[in-house]
């Protein structure tokens, strides 16, 4: 034996063969992507998804259209012929479909039991043994002459039946119900429309193709109602591009009695648990407290979502408030995404409705071809019939004397020069019927249906007739189906405008900075019962200062940092906690602190800077608004000089400047000029020798002396006046 080692064969199927990636996503990932865009979450021109398609049909294929419900069990075990997703996913579809859901504006399934609701998060729907379902009245015209080749029909899954590919829906569903479906790098989002003016802009689109639709489509209209904010520009975006937004707020009433306020309506893009959830967070952290109880009674009646509130509590403000801060008060992005002829466009109102008459003059046409062949068939029959009427007695003779059964048809033929069918047909006709009454009662019809052919194919060859037939649809789609607008239109112009400010819940508070950059907010109510105010060890309270909830807090760092905060922003504390710690709730860095601490209502005022240069800076205050709420400043105060004091001011005072120890200054900030700029440098107050310089400054009022206007300058620069022995004394100058 070798003592070389033998060669093992490794099966091929075990080889491992590079690829690159490229490669790989394009042969594995990009067929499921597709398969997922084109069979499964985008919606196409008849207003179905494949899902909603199947299932559908499997009910009208179940006579449910005329007949009774049956369970629901029952449905979802049919179309699973169609659908192989299985049972749960074709259930919830289901659900979505029904009258008993409310999802739809205009439901395709007339149901009976518990199917949840729309607008309800935590409502589950009944199991599907329990509930019934059939097709709802309206779906008598989605499946419209459904059996006349109107759509294409295709094999099933395994081949086993035949589906339509589309439903010949007699109006424009695409745009009546909505639809929402996200598949692989796309989504797609389509709002509802009112059924009325759906049919009544397609009526006006079919006559002119330029037609203002905005006349005629008001704006989209939602099965949960509401009130939608009128935007004309936004609306025009999503009509003709199929992109933009669509605001809805909810719709309430109050009742001054018993100090509640009624929620009946709310958004299509939002539940009763957000809306009750949010408040209550609101409620909890102190930012809104007129509301004393949420709760709700949705009942059989409908949606209703109660909230007490306190005595004189202004309703329509809370309302506003809640509309800004809650999901009362909603958007629902429209992105018009939907197959045609299976490519995924992006449409406005005016495309989609252009290609559905598209798609509804194709089907009409096919529908009136299949009209015009059975019709033409039976003529040609009945021309056959009538050649025998003058020879009924030879047809019966050649029949009667005919030895074989397969002769028959040829020997009829023959003998009146027809042709197979007609032979058929006559040959069929039963011995009773073979006489003159019964011929000519049949072949009474041939003048009036070559007058129906003529007629099919006229209106075949012109497309205005096509149209006017479309039309005449449509109108009476709207009459029998149409209902009045749920979601009631609200102009934005007209909408009344509430300040800022007035929608801010107005109190009494105390605010307090501690040198270890800790925060406190305390409502004055809270403060009469509170005990000593907690602090860490070695901390003290620097800044403390009583204002109202309305007020912005302005904070001033010794990195020449102004952050901004809005009182009504920060949760209200107790004076038995710390508060917050300012690095976590501005972002400070880590060696920066706060120096300076005031608020304002109207930035009016100014703020002076004094350095220890000698220079003093009047800068108003309204230099730091900003209309896009911005959290912090930089340079909001000059760095050429390190910042002894600061201080904000409604009107100009007095200040007493202390060089080193040994001189003071006293001046009026009117002998400084105001400056819009916020770094500027300031005026040279004190004139200073060298390695001398300004270290502290006093309020007038604060700094302790018989005579303190001995200090006193009338113009800048000044030198100063030494400061006397007992003035060292009592301001503890050393």
């Amino acid at each position: 034996m070798s003592k070389k080692q033998k060669t093992i064969e490794v099966p091929k199927e075990y080889y491992i063969e590079e690829q690159k990636i490229t490669d790989t996503l394009e042969w594995n990932y990009m067929p499921y992507a597709m398969s997922v865009i084109v069979s499964r979450a985008i919606p196409e021109i008849d207003g179905f998804k494949p899902s909603h398609r199947k299932l559908l049909y499997t009910m009208f294929k179940m006579n449910l259209l005329k007949g009774d419900r049956t369970k629901s069990s029952n449905v979802v075990g049919q179309t699973m012929k169609l659908n192989p997703h299985g049972d749960s996913a074709i259930y919830e579809t289901l659900v979505r479909l029904t009258e008993g859901n409310g999802a739809l504006l205009l439901p395709f399934v007339d149901s009976k039991g518990n199917f949840g609701k729309q607008y309800s998060r935590d409502m589950a729907y009944a199991a599907p043994r329990y509930t019934e379902v059939k097709l709802a009245a309206i779906c008598q015209e989605i499946f419209a002459d459904i059996d006349k080749n109107t759509v294409t029909f295709v094999d099933n899954y395994d081949g086993s039946m035949k589906e339509p590919l589309l439903l010949p829906t007699t109006f424009p569903n695409i745009l009546v119900n909505p639809n929402l479906g996200i598949a692989v790098g796309m989504a797609s989002s389509i709002c509802s429309f009112n059924l009325k003016e759906v049919c009544k802009t397609t009526i006006q689109l079919l006559k002119n193709e330029n037609a203002d639709i905005l006349q005629t489509l008001q704006a989209p209209d939602f099965s949960t109602g509401g009130q939608l904010i009128y935007n004309e520009n936004e609306l025009k975006r999503i009509y003709e591009t199929g992109r933009g937004n669509v605001k809805v707020r909810a719709k309430y009433r109050y009742d001054e009695k018993s100090n509640c306020i009624e929620i009946y309506e709310i958004p299509y893009t939002t539940n009763i648990e957000s809306i009750m959830d949010k408040i209550f967070v609101l409620v909890k952290s102190g930012k809104i407290k007129d509301i004393t109880d949420v709760r709700d009674e949705t009942d059989l009646n409908g949606l209703k979502i109660a909230i007490d509130v306190k005595r004189n509590t202004k309703a329509d403000l809370l309302m506003h408030r809640l509309y800004q801060m809650t999901p009362l008060s909603d958007t629902f992005n429209c992105n018009f995404n939907l197959l045609i002829d299976s490519k995924p466009m992006t449409l406005g109102v005016r495309s989609i409705l252009n290609h559905w008459i598209a798609f509804r003059i194709n089907s009409i046409k096919h529908q009136l071809e299949f009209d015009i062949a059975k019709k033409s068939e039976k003529y040609h029959l009945l021309i056959g019939l009538s050649k025998i009427l003058a020879g009924i007695d030879k047809a019966i003779s050649i029949i009667r004397h005919t030895e074989k059964e397969e002769m028959v048809i040829p020997n009829l033929m023959a003998g009146f020069s027809i042709d197979e069918k007609q032979g058929e047909y006559i040959a069929e006709i039963k011995l009773r019927n073979i006489n003159k009454e019964y011929i000519l009662k049949r072949i009474e019809e041939l003048d009036t249906l070559k007058e129906e052919i003529e007629s099919l194919k006229e209106t075949l060859s012109d497309e205005k007739k096509i149209k006017m037939m479309i039309a005449a649809q449509l109108k009476q789609v709207s009459k029998k189906y149409g209902k009045d607008r749920k979601t009631e239109i609200i102009m934005e112009q007209e909408m009344e405008e509430i300040p800022e400010q007035e929608l801010i819940e107005d109190y009494g508070i105390r605010l307090f900075l501690t040198e270890q950059n800790y925060f406190k907010k305390i409502s004055l109510v809270s403060l009469r019962s509170a005990g000593e105010q907690k602090l860490k060890e070695d901390d003290k309270i620097t800044f403390e200062i009583e204002t109202t909830n309305k007020a912005d807090i302005l904070l001033f760092s010794n990195k020449q940092n102004l952050y901004k905060l809005k009182a009504n922003d920060i949760v209200d504390t107790k004076a038995s906690s710390f508060g917050e710690y300012l690095f976590n709730l501005l972002g400070m860095e880590q060696d920066e602190k706060i120096i300076y601490m005031t608020t304002t209502y109207d930035y009016s005022g100014f703020m002076v800077f004094f350095f220890d240069n000698g220079k003093v800076a009047k800068v108003q205050l309204s230099s730091y608004a900003t209309k896009t709420n911005r959290k912090k400043i930089i340079n909001a105060y000059s760095n050429k000089a390190d910042i002894v004091f600061m201080e904000k001011l409604e009107e100009d005072a007095d200040f007493v400047l202390l060089r080193n120890i040994d001189k003071a200054l006293l001046f009026h900030t009117s002998l400084l000029p105001l400056t819009a700029s916020k770094n500027a440098s300031g005026v040279q107050v004190y004139r200073l020798k060298k390695d001398s310089c300004v270290t502290a400054v006093f309020k007038k009022e604060m700094f302790l002396s018989d005579d303190v206007e001995y200090y006193r300058t009338e113009q800048v620069p000044a030198t100063g006046h030494f400061v006397q022995l007992l003035d060292r004394q009592k301001n503890y100058i050393m």
